[in-house]
Order: structure tokens, then C-alpha cells, then sequence
């Protein structure tokens, strides 16, 4: 074995855009010549006393070879309030940094996995053995407003710099994108006004902007044969259909998705709304409320593999996201996806860094306006097939910058050269 890749995240069956960056990444990384690429992440049962919305577990595509998914047991028992998990984590962690081996650790979110991280590595360091070890921490966004936001708010200096020192203790510092990285900066300022730190400056000059990596070939050169015949065991029809695909939360502008395409002209389409999440049943009140209602559907079941035909089988694709304390949009990884796989027109709002994953290929609506949806989706219906076209490569065009190959190239090409210094 002579190099090894480890990633710190929530994986699989998570329902989340970086679970499945994740996933990207250690594909890519095993034809980038890392021998070992390890998955390190939370038991499933821990997963699902969390609530968090998952995938079925039959529904989850398997890794590569030289890909290995780690799940850590709890270490201690009922005494070890809330830490037991934790601990798990980071003991595993200090056992692949002492082993001998050159390691290069990427943890996603800030809370808990970068501060996982920093902590084995210290430990290891301290045991004396070896250690080879190169870090990546990547700030996707709410481990900032859900944790330091939330410190800042509540006057809990202590917890908002183990956050910020882990972060920083990483070799590289990433962020999704430029919003996410203004937003660490303007959250860690509101810190240093409070405590007279310098954590805004500091994260100024560290942290630069990698984007969600996607496997764009998952989403490319689909069969129109193969289209038509997924979207028929489905009941539906290419063309047929506004979709939705996405947590359900209200975070996400699902009933203004429903309410906005109730009032459009689209008579003759069906919304399709895809996903699983903490709001489903409200939002499945809300629609049978709606005066479409025969015409929306809920699935619950769409796997990763079925994913990338159901967005080239629609007539638009709407993710209406907005800004809610618990939930801020920094990147939009599926509007990428969408725009890959082709399909018709997407329309979204420019909440967070959206408009950094779809530049100028997208309609736009400003937030908390189903009246202005209703418009795009009957401004689609009134587009050329030349007009539906062009938009359809330019976005396929502007998202090819996001195929996990590229952003994992320059990715570990700042490692390469922290590796050169090194030498």
C-alpha cells in the first residue's frame, strides 16, 4: 500500500448533496493513483436515530474497488453521554494515522468531522509513531449557520473556536463556494467584535473556494430508449412533467413549487415531487390541498442510478430554495446534475451560492414567489424548440466545470504542492 485516501463525512444512505460528493471524490481518487480510499462514517443506526432522511438501503449503489466504507462502533456505554459515536470516529482515525502509511484526511462539515480530524491527528502525533498525514477540511455551509452562527448569537465563544482552530488546523481550508466562504468570514468577524480574535482574517487568507464534485458521466449521454422506458414504469411521459427533486423541507420552496405550478397555465403536466425529509407529510397536506392535486406525486423511492432520467425526462426542473435560520442553500448540487443530464429549462431563486452553480443558464425567481414561478414554468411553455435547446447547452456547458475529476485535480494539486514544500 502506498497511499491513502480517508474521508470524513455523512455517507450513504444520507440524503444529502455531500454524502454523494463524497462518493465522487473516492471514485475519483482511486484512478488518481490512491490505493486505499476509506469512508469514514456513522453506524446507520445512529444515522436514523437522528431523523436524518435516508435512502433504502437496497437502493445504494456500490463503491469501487479499493473503496471501503467504515462505520466505527460507539466506544464506552450509556454512561458516555452523547460521546460514545465521537469517539468511535476518532479512534479509528488515530488507528489509519499511525499505521505507517501516507494519509491524506478530508473531512466534509466543520461539526463534528473537521474537529474528528484535528483531534486524531493531534493524538496520533503525540503517541510517537509515525505519522504522515496531510488534511483537507471543507466548510459546505451549515456547519457554520447551524454551529458558530448559533455560538455568535448565544454568547458561547468556546464552542465557535474549537470549530474555527480545527478549521484552520487543517493544511488545506476549502469552501463549496465564494458565499460559503463570505459567510465564514462575516460569522467569524461578528466573533472577533465580540472577543477581539482575528478569526476573519485569518479565514480570509486561508480558505479558497472548491467546488461539489458530480460524476458527470452518471448524467451524460443518456439513452433516449432507456429514458422513455424509466419514465414509463413511472406513468410518465418526456415533456410531461415539472420536477422536483430534493429534501423535503420548506426550506427547499416546495409549496411555493406546488402553489406556483397550480396557478400556471401547465394544465396538461404533472408535478413530480422526489425526495424524503422532515416535512413530508406537510407537504404532502399542502399539495392534496391544492387545486392540482390529482396531479402531483410524491416518490419516496427514486434511487441514485434512476436519478439522472427523470431530470432529462422533464419539462422544467424547479428548486425554489430559500433562506431559513436552519437551512441556507450554498451551492444547489442538483441543479448541476440537472443540468447535465439535460431535460427542460431549470428554475430557481438565488439564494446562497446557487448562482454560482448555475450562472446565467437558469430562470430566476426571487424567494417566497409562486406568482413568479407560475410565470417561468408558462415562459417555458411558450419557448422554441431552438430557444429549450440552446438553454439546454449552455447548461450542460457551464456544469461540466463540476465533474469530480477536474475538481479533484485541483483539489489535490494544492496537497501536491504542500507536499513539495515539504520535501
Amino acid at each position: 500500500m502506498t497511499r491513502r485516501l480517508v474521508i470524513v463525512v455523512r455517507a450513504d444512505p444520507v440524503i444529502c448533496g455531500h454524502s454523494g460528493e463524497a462518493r465522487n471524490l473516492a471514485e475519483a481518487a482511486v484512478t488518481r493513483g490512491f490505493d486505499d480510499v476509506r469512508i469514514v462514517t456513522w453506524p446507520i443506526e445512529r444515522l436514523e436515530q437522528a431523523g436524518l432522511p435516508l435512502k433504502p438501503l437496497d437502493t445504494v449503489l456500490p463503491y469501487s474497488a479499493g473503496i471501503t466504507v467504515e462505520r466505527p462502533a460507539p466506544v464506552g456505554d450509556y454512561k458516555v453521554v452523547d460521546g460514545r459515536y465521537i469517539g468511535g470516529v476518532i479512534g479509528r482515525l488515530v488507528e489509519l494515522f499511525t499505521d505507517g502509511v501516507p494519509t491524506v484526511a478530508m473531512s466534509l462539515y466543520l461539526s463534528p468531522h473537521t474537529t474528528a480530524v484535528s483531534d486524531a491527528v493531534a493524538v496520533a502525533r503525540r503517541t510517537g509513531l509515525p505519522v504522515d498525514v496531510v488534511t483537507i477540511a471543507e466548510a459546505v455551509g451549515s456547519d457554520i449557520t447551524n454551529v458558530v452562527r448559533q455560538c455568535v448569537a448565544e454568547g458561547r465563544f468556546g464552542a465557535a473556536a474549537h470549530v474555527l482552530e480545527g478549521y484552520l488546523a487543517s493544511d488545506v481550508c476549502v469552501a463549496v463556494s465564494q458565499y460559503t466562504k463570505d459567510l465564514i468570514v462575516e460569522e467569524a468577524g461578528r466573533l472577533d467584535a465580540l472577543h477581539g480574535t482575528a478569526y476573519a482574517a485569518r479565514c480570509a487568507e486561508r480558505v479558497e473556494v472548491s467546488y461539489p464534485a458530480i460524476d458527470a458521466g452518471a448524467f451524460l449521454h443518456l439513452d433516449p430508449e432507456e429514458i422513455d422506458d424509466r419514465l414509463a414504469r413511472r406513468g410518465l411521459e418526456r415533456d410531461g412533467y415539472v420536477l422536483s427533486l430534493s429534501r423535503l423541507a420548506h426550506a427547499k420552496g416546495i409549496d411555493d413549487l406546488i402553489e406556483g405550478f397550480a396557478a400556471s397555465g401547465a394544465g396538461d403536466k404533472k408535478l413530480v415531487i422526489v425526495g424524503r425529509g422532515p416535512e413530508e407529510r406537510e407537504l404532502r397536506e399542502f399539495a392534496a390541498r391544492s387545486s392540482a392535486a390529482d396531479r402531483i406525486h410524491f416518490l419516496t423511492d427514486v434511487d441514485d442510478a434512476e436519478k439522472p432520467f427523470l431530470f432529462a425526462g422533464s419539462f422544467a426542473y424547479v428548486l425554489a430554495t430559500k433562506p431559513r435560520p436552519e437551512f441556507i442553500e450554498t451551492f444547489g448540487i442538483t441543479l448541476a446534475e440537472k443540468a447535465l443530464a439535460g431535460g427542460g429549462p431549470s428554475i430557481t431563486t438565488t439564494t446562497g451560492g446557487v448562482g454560482e452553480a448555475v450562472g446565467d443558464t437558469a430562470l430566476i425567481v426571487d424567494v417566497d414567489a409562486p406568482e413568479q414561478i407560475a410565470a417561468s414554468i408558462d415562459r417555458i411553455r411558450a419557448m422554441s424548440p431552438l430557444e429549450r435547446r440552446d438553454r439546454e447547452e449552455r447548461a450542460r456547458a457551464y456544469a461540466r466545470r463540476f465533474d469530480r475529476a477536474s475538481v479533484f485535480d485541483v483539489l489535490f494539486a494544492r496537497v501536491a504542492q504542500l507536499e513539495r514544500l515539504a520535501a
